[in-house]
């Protein structure tokens, strides 16, 4: 069997009958708690785990399979999963890609086009999040400087919680509900030994509770291509600063100094519309 002509499911590979034959035995949306071995794609060290809940259409075996139809045409990137804080709709799931792999490879668009004709949204809701898992091992494998880098990340969000709340799209309730602060400390160190305590849980805007990543939570769900692609360059920034940085460094790093140098294009336009980047009218946030 020629490459171009096998599809994926579950870590596995078949032909077209097969493949169909699995299906129709397969729970296409998974239990909330369902956790696939990870497969990893694309080259580098630094991963994305992508969560990304779309309500309003139905916790749908049909729908499900042609989302996933799109997503494992050629590799077995996808899997959905049924959330329980969504009205009436379902989480998809990425296995972990580089920044390129997300953008380049992986057929986020073509996804993205069809939950909306089948009518869901994302951000069009008050339920739905896009939530960003990065593995902690792209910091360090030693687990002091791994915490050095992720306290300087809880650092950059308290000190530019503004900046990142106008971003996220979401309000200061739902932030609160779903992604909620820990409170701005003078140094990175201090923030970190606080989120250490608790309080929060997960529902933190940055969820330090899994071993293996850490979670960015603060943005609303959508299901514009341009504004999702433009997240997780935003993130993989905040990760670069706080790896390159000293707690001085960032300390003193203001907005306009993170932003001055943006070059992605999809980052630049995002921003441009929210106002973060330069002066420019607000554009309404559109589900395309």
């Amino acid at each position: 069997m020629h490459e171009d002509d096998a599809y994926y499911l579950d870590g596995e590979t078949y032909c077209r009958d097969c493949y169909e034959d699995e299906r129709e035995e397969s729970n296409l949306i998974h239990e909330y708690g369902y956790k696939p071995n990870p497969i990893f794609y694309g080259e580098g060290n630094r991963y994305f785990g992508i969560e990304l809940e779309i309500d309003g259409a139905g916790r749908d075996d049909d729908y499900a399979e042609e989302l996933l139809d799109i997503a494992n045409a050629h590799a077995d990137l996808l899997y959905i999963k049924a959330d329980g804080s969504l009205d009436d709709g379902m989480e998809l799931v990425s296995h972990p890609c580089t920044m390129d792999y997300h953008i380049n490879e992986f057929p986020w668009e073509d996804i993205m086009h069809r939950a909306v004709r089948q009518g869901y949204r994302s951000h069009q809701t008050s339920t739905c999040g896009l939530h960003l898992h990065v593995n902690r091992n792209a910091f360090s494998d030693n687990q002091e400087e791994q915490d050095e880098v992720i306290s300087r990340i809880l650092y950059f969000v308290e000190h530019h919680w503004n900046e990142l709340l106008k971003f996220s799209r979401r309000s200061e309730y739902t932030m609160n509900r779903w992604a909620a602060r820990y409170g701005y400390e003078h140094t990175p160190k201090a923030i970190m030994d606080k989120a250490k305590k608790g309080g929060n849980g997960r529902y933190a805007a940055v969820n330090l509770c899994n071993y293996h990543t850490v979670e960015f939570r603060l943005f609303r769900g959508t299901l514009k291509y341009n504004t999702f692609i433009a997240t997780i360059q935003l993130v993989n920034r905040i990760c670069n600063a706080a790896m390159y940085n000293t707690d001085d460094s960032i300390a003193k790093l203001s907005w306009s100094d993170f932003v001055a140098d943006v070059t992605e294009p999809e980052l630049i336009q995002y921003l441009k519309e929210r106002q973060l980047y330069v002066n420019e009218e607000v554009c309404a946030e559109e589900e395309m």
